[in-house]
């Protein structure tokens, strides 16, 4: 019965993603029909459920839910002074195991600080997929990764708003380091605003409440 649910909605997601097309790029669409690879049902429903089922990388997420304590460390320039304070953190796998729900409280240079984060593995790109928001900002961070097994870290690059250039982003890097069951360490990488070269932006120690 769930297969069945699932296919039907695969088959309206297409019907409707087709219908709301404008006419142009369904023009494109059909410009594109000679490197068109057809994929038979059957194909299509194998390949989804293999999309939608979690696998070892989500279960390596849901091992760091819980509640954490996080030493911050921030620079903000290269070189610069370090400012140090402390968060809190509470992560949660959520949609059957498929995604991690991050949300983060604590502050910065005197301010109240909170975030939130999703994170999951697209089993499709073979990557690690993020979003972050805070209250510090009006964007959305999108990034990507891939996971290292010998050092136990997903490397994620993506782009943000660079508020000091309007119109304009800047790249960013992050990495999450698995040290043992009770640790982790984040380092996020972007860059200096004098000479556009990457430097190391913060980094969180982050050790599970008892």
């Amino acid at each position: 019965m769930k297969n069945l649910l699932l296919l039907f909605s695969i088959a309206f997601l297409l019907t409707a993603c087709e219908k709301g097309k404008p006419a142009a790029e369904k023009e494109s669409a059909k410009t594109d029909s000679a490197t068109w690879q057809p994929v038979d049902s059957a194909a299509a429903m194998k390949a989804w459920m293999e999309y939608a089922t979690p696998g070892e990388l989500h279960k390596t997420l849901a091992a760091y839910d819980g509640n954490w304590t996080g030493a911050t460390t921030t620079w903000m320039e290269n070189n610069g002074k370090p400012v140090t304070s402390q968060s809190e953190c509470t992560n949660k796998m959520i949609f059957g195991g498929r995604y991690q729900h991050s949300t983060y409280k604590g502050n910065f240079m005197g301010m109240p600080f909170e975030g939130m984060s999703i994170m999951g593995y697209d089993n499709a790109k073979k990557k690690f997929v993020s979003t972050w928001i805070d209250n510090m900002g009006t964007g959305i961070m999108h990034a990507e990764g891939d996971w290292n097994p010998s050092k136990k870290s997903i490397e994620l690059k993506g782009k943000m708003t660079d508020p000091a250039r309007p119109g304009k982003d800047c790249d960013f890097r992050e990495v999450y380091t698995f040290t043992d069951a009770n640790n982790h360490v984040m380092e996020m990488y972007g860059p200096d605003s004098k000479t556009g070269k990457e430097y190391k932006t913060m980094e969180i120690k982050f050790t599970k409440k008892k």
